[in-house]
């Protein structure tokens, strides 16, 4: 017997995941939110039911970030998920990938599978597209005649053509009977054959609103519809299988009739540039021969002997006015000469320089006057700052501010008391006049 292989928990946890993520890998599940958990690291976390089970369900921010509706619990949704399992804890789980309103996202899934389908059958290839007539004189449309639809192609193939002739075939565009009307409409087109170019389409709507024109016996009627088609359902965003059908799509019905119909405006501005094209091509035809009518013309002018003498003539009034102008030419560059010696002996003569130096030695004199007036000026100012510091300096000044000098017999200035003797005559000098006292009483 062989030995039984035996596991771990976490190995066999390991096994199972890659069993279910190896075996079952992407699934697209139907299913109803519950206890919704949008954890703040920005992933989410739930749980998926129905009415009799229930699985635990992830969805991280990385994918999360691409749904373009806010779940809530209890919102039925349509889902893509790798089913997996939470190794820690043994817990069976789907990681979501992508998520949509169960609703439209059947429709969506069912739509994508479809395209699939037809696209791999060569029913939308290139090779099959009808090119547009340039100048369609007759239009066919395929829409509700009660619709707004209609009612704005039919005022943009008026404005841009109003001589197009319009047929309008009656057709459910919505609702349970729109695609037997829609096919019973292509099918009296197409055996009238009373058209140029046709227009399928209708307004703007929902997803359930335009299924009609992703039904496949629709999208085959429009393959095999005979002539030239082009597709306007719904708005600019709206694609159905239709679009891809046609011979050519447009964004929306009134661009459908702005794409088919030729601009009546536009052809005359067409016209007008041909004929400007034609005048300029004629005028360019005229243009030419008349230059070669006038290089003949010369041509006979510079052969004939009378051209031939006048040219001579004036060959030799040109020389004659040539040699005039030179020799004046001479006669001004010898005069020019003249002057120019007579101004260089006028600059050379004696007389010249004897002047300029009369006017230097006047010159020289109004300086040497002028720098001996500064000078005197200098010294009488300096003379009478010397006064100044002498008067300063003088003992009358100091005199004349009530001092004295007194002086002894021999003449000699008394500045202490005890050279003085008692009886001793003195002579006080005064700033006006002197006195002679007798001194009695010297104290020190």
């Amino acid at each position: 017997m062989p030995e039984p292989i035996i596991y771990t928990v976490s190995r066999l946890n390991t096994v199972a995941r890659l069993l279910l993520e190896q075996e079952l890998g992407l699934v697209w599940l139907s299913a109803e939110i519950s206890n919704l958990v949008q954890h703040s690291s920005g992933h989410w976390y739930f749980t998926l039911k129905d009415q009799k089970a229930q699985v635990k369900a992830a969805m991280f921010k990385g994918q999360n970030r691409r749904v373009a509706f806010h779940p809530q619990n209890g919102q039925q949704v349509l889902i893509q998920a790798q089913v997996s399992l939470y190794e820690a804890r043994g817990d069976y789980q789907l990681i979501v990938e992508k998520m949509q309103p169960a609703g439209e996202g059947l429709l969506q899934l069912k739509l994508d599978e479809l395209k699939a389908k037809l696209t791999a059958e060569g029913l939308f290839a290139q090779e099959k597209k009808q090119a547009l007539p340039k100048n369609p004189m007759t239009i066919g449309i395929i829409t509700s005649p009660t619709g707004a639809a209609v009612h704005d192609m039919l005022t943009v193939l008026a404005r841009r053509n109003p001589f197009v002739k319009v047929i309008i075939y009656p057709a459910q565009v919505q609702g349970e009977a729109a695609v037997p009307s829609i096919i019973d409409a292509l099918k009296t087109a197409a055996f009238r054959s009373e058209c140029d170019a046709y227009i399928i389409g209708r307004g703007g709507g929902s997803l359930e609103d335009l299924w009609c024109f992703n039904d496949e016996k629709v999208v085959r009627a429009i393959v095999e519809f005979p002539r030239p088609i082009v597709s306007g359902v719904g708005h600019e965003t709206d694609v159905t299988l239709a679009d891809f059908a046609a011979d050519m799509r447009a964004p929306t019905p009134s661009a459908a009739a702005e794409l088919i119909s030729r601009d009546t405006q536009q052809q005359h501005q067409q016209v007008l540039q041909l004929k400007r094209q034609l005048h300029q091509a004629l005028l360019f035809v005229l243009q030419r021969h008349h230059m070669r009518w006038q290089s003949l013309l010369a041509h006979l002018q510079k052969t004939n002997p009378r051209h031939q003498l006048r040219q001579k003539i004036l060959k030799q009034d040109e020389l004659q006015h040539r040699l005039e102008r030179a020799i004046q030419l001479y006669f001004r560059i010898q005069n020019q000469k003249t002057n120019n010696t007579i101004k260089d002996l006028q600059q050379r003569s004696p007389r010249q320089q004897i002047n300029q130096l009369k006017t230097q030695r006047l010159y020289l004199a109004e300086r040497l006057h002028d720098a001996m007036t500064r000078l005197i000026k200098s010294k009488n100012k300096t003379h009478q700052h010397l006064i100044e510091q002498l008067n300063a300096l003088s003992p009358l000044n100091v005199l004349a501010r009530g001092y004295s000098v007194t002086m002894n017999a021999q003449g000699n200035v008394v500045q202490d008391s005890a050279e003085v003797k008692t009886g001793e005559l003195l002579t006080i000098h005064l700033h006006k006049g002197k006195l002679r006292v007798k001194a009695e009483d010297s104290t020190p």
